[in-house]
């Protein structure tokens, strides 16, 4: 299709990724060697995985939604949508696999108030806030501690 971002205009990858082009080939190698591409049943993509991979980079970066994105690359809104779920957890960071012995990851969502209006939205408790994830490892401690104290 005449007139759609592919990867393979080397123009199209820096505002859509922020990668230079030789940067997404790292990325490219990694993703393959992951299996990004393995063979799965049912139909084909109907896009290349460079492509593939540079539609979620627009997702993430523009703010577009599928449906505006799918014109774009020449592909059903559908089709990127699934793209979108397939691509997109390859993309993210890994977590990590193993600890140390004895030690216990805490994870933690807090309000934080703030008295930026622009940037925060009334919650649950009518105050302005924003949500706050603390991700933190250490020595797990005895009996019934609060999060601050740990």
């Amino acid at each position: 299709m005449a007139g759609v971002i592919t990867a393979s205009k080397l123009s199209w990858i820096a505002p859509f990724t922020g990668l230079s082009p030789q940067d997404l080939r790292k990325l490219m190698t990694v993703l393959r060697r992951e299996g990004a591409e393995a063979v799965r049943p049912g139909r084909p993509w109907s896009l290349p995985l460079e492509d593939r991979v540079l539609l979620v980079a627009a997702y993430w970066r523009t703010n577009l939604t599928p449906r505006q994105l799918a014109p774009l690359f020449g592909v059903s809104r559908s089709a990127a949508d699934r793209i979108i779920g397939h691509v997109g957890p390859l993309l993210a960071f890994k977590p990590r696999q193993r600890f140390r012995k004895g030690t216990v990851p805490i994870v933690d969502g807090t309000l934080v108030p703030t008295r930026d209006h622009a940037v925060a939205e009334k919650s649950k408790n009518y105050r302005y806030s924003t949500n706050h994830q603390v991700v933190a490892v250490g020595k797990p401690l005895p009996g019934n501690r609060n999060d601050w104290k740990a």
